[in-house]
């Protein structure tokens, strides 16, 4: 057992480093690509980098739902979006008060409650996500993001410009179409080889270790591939650079629901039991509320005293899994 628990933690972690570093290349070269087909950065960013930032999450409950192991795909999908609002919306608005767009209130968080109220319905209605729900999501979503390349076109809106980069061989390179195919094609299969590694060893540490599949997906999977996410949201709040925070957080539990969940639907019908799945898929849908009500408590922000809520709920909500499922 010793090696073999060595040997799972080794093709979890390596898998977790694929992942996040696959979804980077995947978002540097497709985002290159497009620009060379002289697709708006708006449109880029609304389509591109936003399937990117799920492509973990996607590759993990894909190669979990053609493995079987739904549990995990399921506790994936939703510990992502409790780890995404509660420990990254938490720690980022402790750092500095985060504001929310009007946007936001208007559209984002809404779609964001029915994608929440729609998981747990289809959940709880057959107690399991078939593939034809997975469908319903996956036009609800192709719905969605058209709704917001054209609304974003119409009005010309434009993203804020990126950084410069730095004068360094990869950024270089990135100038060129042969690299930007490369890098593509290599964060794609950096993905899939990385999403396929993680379940692999989530599993086996989960058989070893006789903890329940959907504790590992809600916690270490769901944890390991929202790190990124929360580095970057941490760095940019110290620089102020707060004005899409929320905004990226729920556009990323969005398609989580109905990109991720509904992908791996049409692979395995995700079980949904009517006891532990359901109060995880409600707490993902409180933690929503949450965050709306903090925001309209503040009159469009997330200030820090919101932040601190939002960590205790999450503490609390880890401490309720360790407690009541192992």
């Amino acid at each position: 057992m010793g090696w073999t628990i060595v040997l799972a933690v080794v093709m979890l972690l390596a898998g977790l480093a694929l992942l996040v570093k696959g979804a980077d290349f995947l978002v540097d070269g497709a985002s290159g690509l497009a620009a060379r087909m002289h697709i708006p950065p708006l449109v880029i960013g609304l389509t591109v980098v936003a399937f990117g930032t799920s492509a973990p999450e996607l590759a993990v409950s894909v190669a979990a739902a053609i493995r079987g192991s739904t549990d995990l795909a399921v506790g994936n999908v939703v510990g992502s979006n409790i780890c995404n609002i509660l420990l990254i919306v938490g720690v980022t608005s402790l750092v500095r008060e985060l504001p929310v767009r009007k946007n936001s209130f208007r559209l984002d968080i809404p779609v964001l409650l029915a994608a929440s109220v729609l998981l747990v319905g289809l959940g709880a209605w057959g107690e399991a996500v078939e593939w034809w729900d997975g469908l319903i999501m996956l036009l609800v979503f192709a719905a969605y993001m058209t709704f917001l390349v054209v609304g974003a076109v119409k009005k010309k809106e434009e993203l804020s410009a990126p950084p410069p980069e730095k004068n360094t061989l990869y950024n270089r390179l990135k100038k060129k179409v042969w690299f930007l195919i490369l890098i593509t094609v290599g964060g794609i299969a950096a993905v899939v080889g990385g999403g396929t590694l993680l379940v692999e060893g989530a599993t086996t540490v989960a058989e070893l270790l006789s903890v329940p599949e959907d504790v590992v997906g809600l916690t270490i999977v769901a944890i390991g591939t929202s790190l990124p996410e929360l580095v970057t949201s941490v760095v940019a709040a110290r620089k102020g650079e707060t004005d899409i925070a929320v905004g990226n957080v729920v556009g990323s539990n969005i398609c989580n629901i109905f990109l991720v969940a509904g992908v791996s639907s049409l692979f395995h019908p995700l079980a949904f039991t009517m006891g532990e799945n359901l109060i995880d898929g409600l707490v993902a849908l409180a933690a929503v509320l949450l965050l709306l009500f903090c925001a309209m408590a503040a009159r469009g922000k997330v200030k820090r005293w919101a932040g601190a809520l939002m960590l205790l709920s999450f503490v609390g909500y880890y401490v309720y899994l360790f407690l009541a499922r192992l």
